[in-house]
């Protein structure tokens, strides 16, 4: 269900703290009656931007709780409005009695992510910072914390307000040729300047769409696919480094006939770990969907570890990977405690390990953390989202219309026609830039980013 954020001229309010008992609870309200809300419950105005000990009273002037109020006029509000804050005890009765005399005083409920929509619109943040936001809320490991960060504070915002500003003065070049090249004092030929901009601009985006998808794969995790033959004990090393019974273990062949996907924070890097299906021939129709399930999950993997069984007469010769795989491949000796140490052969096996012991399982892990291809995480522009990624891929095709070679303005080849689309061209990678950072943007996309927020963020 679509919700609707209402009128962007209401007062709105919101509790800031997860429900439950604790400490202390904030409760969030910005719009045009911050200031009348503030009087009826502290009986005066506090001073802006600082914390004051209030006694709340509702309408009745009955106590409500005693807290802190602090009062953010609009100037230098984190919403570009008049902001408050109140902070209270942290019992949900408090909590609901605030709130339900806010709502008597005329405000209403934020919806999810409104505090930052409306620091959005009123250009304290731009549409990126503000996923930002909700990717440091949402973030599990350091590494997504770390790619988060840097987002917050320009990593991405900066770099496409520069492609954009210089798209935005090839633009004026070029428009200058159409327009104007007859006044004396402007001439002609400005679009060979917009053309080598234009071509840089390109470059640049073609060298960030080259990144493997590395900034979506941290902020949604990096996929490890356990893959190999029945019995090799691939539920049993989901369970260990799981580090809890996820996937049923039996000595039966086949046990596992479904994905099982459990996520893991390994050296701080998000990881997305699928157990899969024996692959063998098999007449089962059920199994057969799994093992068809279990070929897909490789051939979409970041990483297969593809599992065998060291016990001498269990251990088939290695083959290749069934399906096809982008992804890096290790081959696991897995079960190495039910042979003698002296016994094991271990011979083009990337590492051996015993998931019920414990053996190599160190190892492993550290194998992990070396292949995760995330090492520039935080050093950089990342593409943290399909919606950013679509964006650039439509400004560079747009981009890709302009012409490579640089012309002279008396080139046969040139017509003046062309300065026409051209512009247009521009216009239209200027256009996408601008919806990464909501230069350019509609209200449906503003309701899709911020539908996945908390309320009160």
């Amino acid at each position: 269900m679509k919700f609707s954020y209402g009128s962007e001229t209401d007062t709105i309010y919101a509790p800031a703290t997860a429900v439950g008992r604790s400490a202390l609870a904030i409760v969030r309200v910005t719009g045009t009656k911050v200031c009348s809300v503030l009087e009826s419950l502290c009986g005066r105005l506090p001073e802006a931007r600082m914390a004051t000990l209030v006694t709340l009273r509702d309408s009745s002037g009955d106590a409500i709780d005693q807290g802190v109020a602090l009062y953010f006029p609009a100037a230098k509000s984190p919403t570009g409005e008049d902001a408050a804050e109140f902070h209270i005890h942290g019992n949900m009765l408090l909590v609901d009695t605030l709130t339900e005399e806010l709502t008597k005083l005329g405000l209403r409920l934020a919806g999810p992510g409104e505090f930052t929509r409306r620091a959005v619109i009123a250009g304290k943040m731009d549409l990126a910072q503000a996923e930002a936001v909700a990717d440091l809320v949402d973030a599990e490991t350091s590494v997504q914390r770390k790619q988060a960060m840097a987002q917050l504070y320009g990593s991405l915002s900066d770099p496409v307000t520069q492609w954009r500003d210089s798209l935005l003065h090839a633009l004026a070049l070029i428009e200058a040729d159409i327009d104007f090249s007859d006044e004396g004092d402007v001439g002609e030929g400005h679009f060979i300047a917009a053309l080598k901009t234009a071509d840089t601009v390109r470059a640049d985006l073609r060298k960030l769409l080259s990144d493997r998808g590395i900034g979506e794969r941290v902020r949604d995790g990096f996929r490890v696919v356990i893959a190999g033959p029945p019995n090799a004990g691939k539920s049993t090393l989901l369970n260990c480094l799981a580090g809890r019974d996820v996937a049923i273990v039996t000595d039966v062949a086949g046990t596992t006939r479904d994905l099982l996907e459990v996520h893991l924070d390994i050296g701080g890097y998000p990881v997305r770990l699928v157990d899969t299906a024996g692959m063998r021939g098999s007449e089962d129709a059920v199994e057969q969907i799994g093992i068809a399930r279990a070929v897909d999950q490789v051939g979409v993997a970041d990483i297969v570890l593809w599992l065998e069984c060291a016990v001498p007469g269990l251990r088939p010769a290695w083959k290749d990977i069934p399906g096809s795989t982008d992804g890096r491949v290790f081959r696991i000796l897995t079960q190495i405690d039910r042979i003698a140490s002296d016994h094991v052969d271990d011979s083009g096996a990337d590492i051996a390990v015993s998931a019920k012991t414990g053996a190599g399982i160190e190892g492993l892990i550290e194998l992990l953390k070396g292949a995760i291809p995330a090492s520039a995480v935080g050093e950089g522009i990342a593409i943290t989202r399909r919606r950013h990624r679509n964006a650039f891929s439509s400004a560079l095709t747009a981009l890709e219309r302009l012409p490579v070679g640089i012309f002279d303005s008396g080139d046969e080849l040139f017509d003046w026609t062309h300065l026409v689309l051209w512009a247009e061209d521009l216009r239209s990678a200027i256009f996408q830039l601008g919806m990464i950072t909501g230069h350019a943007r509609a209200d449906d996309v503003l309701d899709r980013i911020f539908a996945a927020f908390c309320i009160g963020k």
